[in-house]
């Protein structure tokens, strides 16, 4: 993964109101950390970091970040996180993790598919991507963008695994090598949707009768523990209301 240079300043703004003023002036709120150094709060130009962004194959980038005014101006650091805005998509804030040139990391890369499989063109099937990201690990200048996988030998009924993925060189992919990421299967058939759909009435029918159950068992203690403590409470009642034998004598 190339380096990409950015320009960040050092951000004493923390409130809240603060922050929106920041944004609202055309800034976006960010912060680093690592085990290099303690957490410092930053800010970036906001047209700079979304140019950045879209002008990239995924959100993964390693940045060669300049400081402003600071003992160590210069930081190579990963994109941890970013933070949109849910309707305009806009960067909000920005995650940075620090890293070492000879220290391996780990990061989710987005997995990519080229070609039509034969599965797909000549055997009717659907091409299902399971697995949309994978972690890796290896060297910052190592890392990859994105995971690529060719598809177009792929026949119906046949997967790639992760075991089956040759990441490039330096690279290694963690997890279950027998997971798959990618198939093709045959569509489902209309008969077969139809009972798909109606098993799940009955599975949902059979949950809420035995919460019924539940519900009705629990109600009926309940019941008996009222009428038995409002029995205690009639007996204690005459209890009290019964006079004295002997004192009834005495008189």
């Amino acid at each position: 993964m190339k380096t990409v240079p950015l320009q960040a300043f050092q951000r004493s703004q923390l409130r809240r109101g603060e922050v929106k003023k920041l944004r609202a002036s055309g800034r976006v709120p960010a912060t680093i950390y690592g085990r290099l150094a303690q957490p410092q709060n930053l800010e970036l130009n906001s047209r700079e970091i979304s140019n950045l962004i879209n002008h990239s194959a995924s959100e993964n980038l390693l940045v060669d970040l300049s400081v402003e005014n600071d003992a160590r101006s210069k930081r190579l650091a990963l994109v941890q996180e970013i933070q949109h805005h849910p309707l305009d998509g806009r960067v909000l804030h920005v995650d940075f993790h620090e890293v070492a040139e000879n220290e391996k990391v780990t990061i989710q890369v987005p997995v990519e598919t080229v070609g039509e499989p034969v599965g797909v063109r000549e055997g009717g099937g659907v091409l299902e991507h399971v697995l949309f990201k994978l972690k890796v690990r290896s060297l910052p200048k190592d890392l990859p963008e994105t995971l690529t996988i060719d598809v177009t030998s792929l026949a119906v009924g046949k997967a790639i695994h992760i075991t089956d993925i040759k990441p490039p060189e330096g690279v290694e992919i963690l997890g279950d090598k027998h997971l798959t990421v990618v198939s093709v299967a045959l569509p489902r058939t209309e008969a077969e949707e139809t009972a798909a759909t109606a098993a799940a009435p009955g599975a949902a029918e059979v949950e809420m009768i035995k919460e019924k159950k539940e519900d009705g068992a629990a109600d009926a203690k309940a019941g008996d523990k009222a009428a038995a403590k409002g029995g205690d409470k009639a007996a204690d009642k005459g209890a009290e209301k019964k006079p004295d034998a002997k004192a009834e004598k005495k008189k």
